[in-house]
């Protein structure tokens, strides 16, 4: 029961995000006057196939690891375009509608996060307060005099390494832990220093500076979070409270959510290639299944969580300038703007083929850490 769950789940999240981030791409091109020959979800043989009236085929196919728009093109050699279609041909399209056809795959899976997020809100959800334990000894917090039951109230980060402690009235709330995690977790990849607002246990409020030169580097050696030591308390869920929105506040608040976490992600991804962040931690297919089936059994919220994490993940991996992904077709686009012309049809295929065999090798190395994990388990 518990694997017939954890597919459901999987295939779920396959079929919601993938089909979020190439219904963006199809809404745009049709808005732009681009003729779309197919919309696929999945890849190889396809299961079912409905040709609409306008000529698109809507496909779902066997492999159901991805998708794709297929726009009417001329650049593809393949296609043979007659005379009264020309102008409905992604190629002859000005340069700003082909780069935003391109982008709004990625955006459509950034709105569909906040949109998921705004669900939580909206419905109420418990959250975890931001109640800390006693800080490990040498840690950043035990030297600036954090001590176990002070909670902290606002958050402010800091520009440059000023010691002086902002007014109280130039704090952001704190309604969480959860929220006060991903504002930490800011801090340290961007190594700004930050301020936080705490009360004690006899209610008495007081500010602690924490100056960027004293954070601890994120490296895939050791715990950033334990070296700074600003860890949650477990409480019992009768202490936990609920934080529940109206539509409004619940959009402005997801979207703010949507925005942090995907500043932190970006640059979790650029450790992986500055070194900062270990290859290890890529995850794949089995991870995500994984994920998926566990959420799932916790509860919807947990899940529709999970969700919107996910749609942030492959919007950022979409946007990065590699060649097969439509990071790589905007960087296509900013040559063009640029130079004044197109790259040649030959050296796109020849990138092509190399962002390929890299994207096939980080794959690779995705599946085998989720073997690694699951057989080390």
């Amino acid at each position: 029961m518990q694997a017939l769950m954890t597919l459901a789940a999987f295939l779920v999240t396959l079929g919601v995000l993938v089909s979020f981030h190439e219904y963006g791409h199809f809404s745009v091109a049709r808005l732009c006057g681009v003729k779309v020959l197919r919309f696929a979800l999945g890849f190889g043989k396809p299961l079912y196939t409905y040709r609409a009236k306008n000529g698109t085929e809507w496909v779902i196919a066997s492999i159901p690891l991805g998708g794709y728009v297929k726009l009417l093109d001329a650049r593809d050699g393949q296609q043979v375009i007659n005379v009264a279609d020309r102008g409905a041909s992604f190629d002859v399209k000005p340069l700003w509608q082909r780069s935003l056809i391109v982008a709004a795959g990625p955006l459509a899976n950034f709105l569909l996060a906040i949109v998921l997020f705004s669900v939580i809100y909206v419905s109420g959800v418990p959250q975890l307060p931001a109640r800390l334990q006693a800080p490990p000894e040498s840690s950043v917090a035990a030297n600036l005099g954090l001590a176990a039951d002070d909670q902290v109230l606002g958050w402010k980060l800091l520009s440059g390494d000023t010691v002086n402690p902002p007014n109280a009235e130039e704090f952001d709330p704190i309604v969480s832990w959860n929220a006060l995690r991903w504002h930490l977790l800011d801090a340290l990849a961007s190594e700004r220093g930050f301020a936080l607002e705490l009360t004690d246990p006899s209610g008495a409020r007081f500010i602690k500076v924490f100056r960027g030169v004293d954070l601890p580097p994120i490296s895939p050696d050791s715990d950033p979070m334990k070296a700074l030591g600003i860890l949650p308390q477990p409480l019992p869920p009768e202490q936990w409270t609920e934080l529940k929105l109206g539509p409004i506040e619940a959009l402005f608040f997801a979207s703010e959510r949507v925005y942090l976490v995907t500043k932190v992600s970006f640059r979790l991804m650029i450790g992986l290639f500055t070194g900062q962040t270990t290859l290890k931690q890529l995850g794949g297919p089995l991870s995500i299944a994984d994920m998926a089936g566990k959420s799932a059994q916790v509860g919807w919220q947990p899940f529709v969580a999970f969700l919107a994490l996910m749609s942030i993940s492959i919007g950022l991996l979409n946007l990065l300038p590699l060649p097969m992904l439509d990071g790589g077709q905007l960087l296509y686009d900013a040559w063009e703007l640029v130079a004044g012309k197109r790259i040649s049809i030959s050296m796109q295929e020849k990138l092509q083929k190399a962002g390929f065999l890299l994207l096939i090798s980080i794959s690779l190395l995705a599946l085998f850490n989720d073997l690694q994990r699951y057989l080390s388990s």
